[in-house]
């Protein structure tokens, strides 16, 4: 897999930071630079306030001296880093608090106009050219009588305030860049919790395509990608699983139809050449005749299981007496029974017992367990077919007093082909195929199945039916 996500991931990040900072040094400077002059054009006009009230209506008024006044701006002016001018309506510069009172050569700004501020109270600019750089300039009207004497004009130069406005975002600027270091740490919780078990998943998922679903990886994370990791594996397991399972089928077929068709084989060029004598033909040709019924039933049997199959198989539903249908089972083997000296109880619920099923494919289940039951009883034995109703379900137990099945065999008697190595002993007729084809058709009815066995003791099949309300 090409490292496009995590570049990509790194990518952004570095376009993210990018952004930041071309925010910070665009509108976070502006926004600041103007909150800044805003701040300090509204202190530079309170200043104004109080000295047109004060100082220089006093001064208007006569009741103080012209230096009195100037050293009282200019305590304030330094005091407020700022120059104050009181000015006459005409523009004549009264007093200014950088320069002392000089009324022989007095300074007139020209075109001087106090509407140059607007709307507002304060002006940014160089003040009709009497300042090399932009100041700000807060206007406060002196009156007296009702009627405007003249005007505190205060300045702020706009560079002083500029160098504070960027000090600020210096702090910015290094509080951003902490920020993006601290952030790093997201790009390493990304690299460790994603994007490098990300890659474990992405090579597994390569070694699975190539069909070593043997291969083995482990992801430490109990979330989503976790979880993910987790169920692929899984899957990878159940492909071997079932690949395993596929081996195992084909050898399990091969061995049986091999052996069935070897012994015909045997006994056919054995009449041929003459080994056996033609007064013991009918004897051979028998032997044959019962070799062709197991590979037709093994044939059936594999056609059955194919065809069976929790989602796609077909039932035909109807609703019918399973009394009747375990009785007709258990007369099926009345001869075989006979031979054996075994013995088949009934113990059924009610004279009939509704059920909702398919008919032929219960009584293939039931042909199927008491067929095993029959084959690993002991003689002079009992079978016990019982039916017990709990609420809406049906439960049908066939139960033998047989060899029973080995502890480390219960888990695996469904699968297909499955024999344990008593049945084998037991019965070399057997294909292997009956407890499978018998789960998959009670699983296709939403029921379930279950085995207790005990082994030299007997086993006990039981599995649930759907009740139904029909009378018969």
């Amino acid at each position: 897999m090409k490292r496009t996500l995590y570049l990509k991931f790194v990518l952004a990040y570095l376009i993210f930071a990018f952004f930041g900072f071309i925010v910070v040094a665009t509108f976070t400077s502006s926004m600041t630079l103007e909150q800044m002059k805003r701040e300090r054009a509204d202190a530079l006009y309170r200043e104004a306030l109080l000295i047109s009230d004060s100082y220089a209506a006093d001064l208007y008024n006569s009741e103080v001296t012209l230096e009195s006044v100037w050293r009282q701006i200019e305590a304030i002016g330094t005091y407020v880093d700022a120059s104050i001018w009181i000015v006459n309506p005409s523009g004549l510069i009264v007093l200014n608090s950088s320069t002392p009172p000089d009324i022989e050569n007095p300074v007139t700004i020209p075109n001087f106009s106090p509407t140059i501020t607007g709307s507002s109270f304060y002006t940014v600019g160089n003040f009709f050219g009497m300042f090399d750089g932009d100041m700000i300039s807060a206007f406060a009207p002196i009156t007296s009588r009702f009627k405007i004497r003249g005007y505190v004009i205060v300045h702020a130069s706009m560079e002083k305030l500029q160098q504070s406005c960027n000090s600020l975002l210096n702090i910015s600027y290094l509080t951003l860049v902490i920020l993006f270091l601290l952030s790093l740490i997201i790009l390493l919780f990304f690299t460790e919790l994603v994007y490098v078990p990300l890659r474990k998943i992405t090579h597994a998922t390569e070694q699975y395509a190539v069909g070593n679903f043997r291969y083995e990886f482990q992801v430490d994370s109990e979330d989503e990608i976790g979880y993910l990791a987790a169920s692929l594996a899984y899957m990878a397991s159940e492909v071997a699983k079932s690949g395993d399972n596929q081996k195992r089928l084909v050898a399990n077929i091969s061995h049986d139809f091999r052996s069935p068709l070897t012994s015909m084989r045997g006994y056919l060029e054995a009449m041929l050449d003459g080994t056996i004598p033609p007064e013991l033909y009918e004897k051979y040709l028998r032997v044959v005749l019962n070799e062709t019924d197991r590979l037709t039933k093994l044939t059936n049997s594999l056609l059955t299981l194919n065809n069976l199959n929790t989602n796609g198989m077909i039932l035909e539903r109807s609703d019918f007496d399973i009394n009747q249908v375990i009785k007709n089972t258990a007369a099926s083997f009345e001869g075989t029974c006979r031979e054996r000296m075994i013995s088949i109880e009934l113990v059924l619920t009610g004279e009939t017992m509704p059920v909702n099923a398919d008919m032929v494919k219960i009584q293939q289940v039931l042909y199927n367990l008491v067929d095993n039951a029959i084959k690993f009883s002991h003689k002079n034995s009992s079978i016990k077919i019982e039916t017990v109703e709990k609420s809406n379900k049906l439960m049908v137990s066939v139960k033998d007093n047989g060899i029973g099945i080995p502890k480390d065999s219960l888990r695996l008697i469904w699968d297909r082909f499955y024999k344990t190595d008593i049945s084998r002993g037991k019965d070399k007729r057997g294909t292997g195929l009956g407890l499978s084809i018998t789960k998959e058709i009670i699983n296709s009815h939403n029921e379930n199945i279950n085995v207790i066995s005990t082994e030299g003791v007997g086993t006990e099949f039981i599995f649930t039916l759907e009740k139904s309300t029909a009378d018969f």
